[in-house]
Parts: C-alpha cells; structure tokens; sequence
C-alpha cells in the first residue's frame, strides 16, 4: 500500500514541476496546487497507514495500553490544506488581476511591464 502512495506522489510531484515550468501562469498555479497536494500525500504517508485505535487514553491511566494511531501526521495535513487552498486562492487572484491589466497569461509576454529602457534580466543560464 505505502509503495502505490509512494509512486503517486512521484507522479504527483513529477506532473507539478512540469506545469511549474510552463510559461503560462494558469498552468503554473495548477502545478502549485498539484505539488501541494503531493506534499500532502507525503506527509500522509511518511505517518504510516494503518487502522489502529484512536490516541484517546483511558481514565486512570498515564498512557494509552494498546498502539494507537498517530495524530500529528494528520494536525499537519489539515494545517497545509488550509494554507495551501489560501495561497491558491490567493495566486488565483494575482494572476487573474495581472490578466485584466497586461491581456496576457504568458510570462513572455508579461515582459512590457517592465520599464523600458533597462536591460532585460537573464533570460536563461
């Protein structure tokens, strides 16, 4: 089970830097989400997947008896969901706004935004 999840976030994480590399700004968000996404699934993984108990400790006791599952794996998912959905949203917002004001979503073509006049940056290495 664990090495099907480790080949999906290969997959995952594979699929996201190739979007990530595109010269369009929607692909490059969709990258950003699937990477996030993928990170996820790691953390998922990296906490083991098995159908144990519930961490809840009895009355009376200093811990639990019987192995229980491990919470954190999952706190820290639900934390990265959260912030990843904002930072989407919010890179959903900045890329629409720069489309209304440039008329493009092409990185080439975001390049007039730049004042005139001045080198261009290094265009590769």
């Amino acid at each position: 089970m664990e090495a099907n999840l480790a080949i999906t976030v290969g997959i995952f994480y594979a699929v996201s830097i190739y979007l990530m590399l595109s010269k369009h700004i929607i692909r490059i968000l969709l990258g950003v989400a699937i990477f996030s996404n993928g990170v996820n699934l790691t953390l998922f993984t990296a906490g083991r997947i098995t159908r144990e108990v519930p961490p809840i400790i009895p009355v009376g006791l200093d811990m639990p008896d019987v192995l229980t599952a491990n919470p954190l794996p999952q706190a820290l998912i639900l934390t990265a969901i959260v912030i990843s959905f904002s930072l989407f949203a919010f890179l959903l917002v900045l890329a629409f706004r720069s489309y209304q004001e440039l008329g493009t979503d092409n990185t080439e073509g975001m390049r007039i935004a730049e004042p005139e006049g001045e080198e261009l940056p290094p265009l590769g290495y």
